[in-house]
């Protein structure tokens, strides 16, 4: 897949600057970490688009599945791009999926999934609002 191919399949990307503390003993970005950047431009979308308030809303998105396939090393310093899309949004939860490249160069793939809960009673509710209209922005046909 070349670069406009590749950029054209998902509906936001974003830089992410790799940081000294990224990198293992064997010199390059921790395969946890990977997760660590696909959630935060999770979080930043919802947070900034759709207007979820981690600390006071009602609902919040619990990860029930993640996967991470890995292609090539990162280490520090270089900076990252990580696409975003959502592949499946239901009714009160959403499949995101994601691509950290650097220079075109696939680094990985993975996907998440959260059901959104009540903060509360942590039983299901629908996706709905500003929330729902930022992830449907991030479905590619």
């Amino acid at each position: 897949m070349d670069d406009a191919t590749a950029a054209a399949a998902y509906a936001h990307w974003r830089d992410v600057p790799t940081r000294w503390s990224d990198n293992d003993v064997y010199g390059h970005v921790n395969n946890a970490v990977y997760y660590a950047y696909m959630d935060s431009v999770i979080n930043d979308w919802l947070i900034a688009r759709g207007g979820l308030d981690i600390h006071a809303g009602a609902a919040i998105g619990l990860c029930v599945e993640s996967h991470c396939a890995y292609h090539a090393p990162a280490a520090y310093p270089e900076t990252l791009r990580v696409g975003l899309r959502v592949g499946h949004l239901g009714r009160s939860s959403v499949r995101y999926e994601l691509a950290l490249r650097r220079d075109g160069t696939p680094l990985a793939d993975g996907w998440f999934v959260h059901v959104f809960v009540d903060r509360a009673t942590r039983r299901p509710v629908p996706v709905t609002g500003p929330l729902r209209g930022a992830l449907e922005e991030l479905v590619v046909r």
